[in-house]
C-alpha cells in the first residue's frame, strides 16, 4: 500500500506538472527574465503547484487506510502546507504587487503552523533554550519564514530546489531507519521526495517549467512544520533536518546578512547567492545542482546519522557540518556583486513551444 502510495504521488506529480505546463502556455503563465534570473526566455511558471497536490491528496490515504484520523502533528503539517502551496500560487499569478502582504501571509502560515503543533519544540542549543514562552513563539515564527524564504531564495537554477527536496527526505528517511523515527515521519518524508521528483523530470537538466513560489513556499514550509512536530519528539530530530538542509541554510542567510549590511532590501532582485555566482561561473546550471546533491549524501547525511545514533551531540555535528559549507559560500562569494561574469542565461531554458 505505502509503495503503492508512493508510486501514485510520483505519477500524479509528473502527470499534473505536464497539465498545468498547458495552462501556463494557454493563458501566458511565464516567468519574465529580470535582475534575479538565470535564463532569458519567458519560461512556465508555477508548477510546484503539482507538487503540493501530490503530496496533499495522496498522504491523507494514507492515513486513512486502517480507517484511521489522521493525527493532530501531521494533518497541522498538511494544513501548513496547503496554506504556502495557496499563498504562493497566489503570488505566481501577480496577486501580492507588494512584499508586506506577502510577508503577512507568510506569518499567518507561521501563526498556523505553531498553533497547531503547540508551539515551538523544547529544544536547547549552546545551553540556551530555543522552545517555550515568548521566545519560543518567536524563534518559531522567524524559523518557519525564514524556511519559506531561504527555500524561494534558492530556486533560481534547474533541478536545485526540487533535487534538495528529494535529496534531503531521502536522506533523512535513511536516519529515520537507523534511529527508529516514528512511522507518520518517514512515509511523510517518503511521500514529499516522491511528489518532488515527478517534478523534477520537468525542471532538470533542462527546465521546461519553473517550480514557482506555490513550490518553493509548499516545501520549504512543508519541511519547516514537518521538522518542528519531528523536534517534539526528539530535539535531534530537528537538529539532522537543519544538518541535511545545510547547503540552503548557509547560502540563502550568508547572502541576506552580507545585502542587508549594504543596505540593500531583501526582496530586491538579485543574482548574488553563491549558488548563482557558481553556475554562471561553471557555465552551467547541471554541475551545481548535482554538486549539491552530492554534497548532501556524501557530507551531510553522515554528518546527520553520527548526531542521530548519538556519536556526536548536536552542537558539534551542526558545527563541523557548517564549517565547510560556510567556506565554499564564502569561496562563490554570496552575497556579493557580481564581477566580470559573463552575463547570459546559460542552460536555464525553458522550451515554450507547444
Amino acid at each position: 500500500m505505502t509503495l503503492l502510495l508512493l508510486g501514485g504521488a510520483f505519477a500524479f506529480s509528473f502527470l499534473l506538472t505536464m497539465a498545468y505546463r498547458s495552462f501556463a502556455l494557454r493563458f501566458a503563465l511565464f516567468d519574465v527574465p529580470n535582475a534575479r534570473s538565470s535564463h532569458s526566455v519567458p519560461t512556465p511558471r508555477g508548477g510546484g503547484l503539482a507538487i503540493a497536490l501530490a503530496v496533499l491528496c495522496v498522504a491523507p490515504l494514507w492515513f486513512w487506510r486502517n480507517g484511521d484520523a489522521i493525527p493532530a502533528e501531521w494533518l497541522a503539517v498538511l494544513v501548513t502546507g496547503a496554506w504556502f502551496a495557496f499563498i504562493g500560487w497566489l503570488d505566481d499569478l501577480g496577486v501580492f504587487v507588494s512584499t508586506l502582504p506577502r510577508l503577512v501571509a507568510q506569518f499567518i502560515g507561521a501563526i498556523l503552523a505553531l498553533s497547531m503543533l503547540s508551539g515551538m519544540p523544547p529544544i536547547v542549543f549552546l545551553g540556551i533554550s530555543l522552545g517555550g514562552g515568548w521566545v519560543g513563539i518567536i524563534v518559531g515564527l522567524l524559523y518557519m519564514v525564514w524556511m519559506i524564504n531561504l527555500y524561494n531564495f534558492m530556486d533560481g537554477i534547474n533541478g536545485l530546489a526540487s533535487l534538495e527536496a528529494v535529496t534531503v527526505c531521502v536522506g533523512l528517511l535513511i536516519v529515520s531507519y537507523v534511529s527508529h523515527w516514528e512511522p507518520e515521519l518517514s512515509f511523510m518524508l517518503a511521500i514529499l521526495a516522491s511528489a518532488s521528483a515527478g517534478f523534477a523530470l520537468w525542471n532538470f537538466p533542462k527546465s521546461r517549467i519553473f517550480m514557482g513560489d506555490s513550490g518553493s513556499y509548499f516545501l520549504g514550509g512543508t519541511l519547516g512544520a514537518l521538522l518542528l512536530a519531528a523536534g517534539w519528539v526528539n530535539p535531534d530530530w530537528l537538529w539532522c533536518g537543519s544538518i541535511m538542509l545545510g547547503v540552503f541554510i548557509t547560502d540563502a542567510t550568508l547572502t541576506l546578512a552580507r545585502r542587508l549590511a549594504r543596505g540593500e532590501r531583501p526582496y530586491q532582485a538579485h543574482r548574488e547567492h553563491a549558488y548563482q555566482h557558481a553556475a554562471r561561473a561553471l557555465v552551467g546550471h547541471v554541475p551545481v545542482t548535482l554538486a549539491v546533491c552530492i554534497i548532501n549524501v556524501a557530507w551531510l547525511l553522515p554528518m546527520s546519522l553520527l548526531l542521530a545514533t548519538g556519536i556526536l551531540s548536536a552542537q558539534v555535528a551542526i558545527s563541523v557540518a557548517y564549517v565547510p559549507l560556510l567556506l565554499l559560500a564564502f569561496y562563490w562569494r554570496a552575497g556579493l556583486p557580481e564581477l566580470n561574469e559573463p552575463d547570459e542565461s546559460i542552460d536555464h531554458r525553458g522550451e515554450i513551444s507547444q
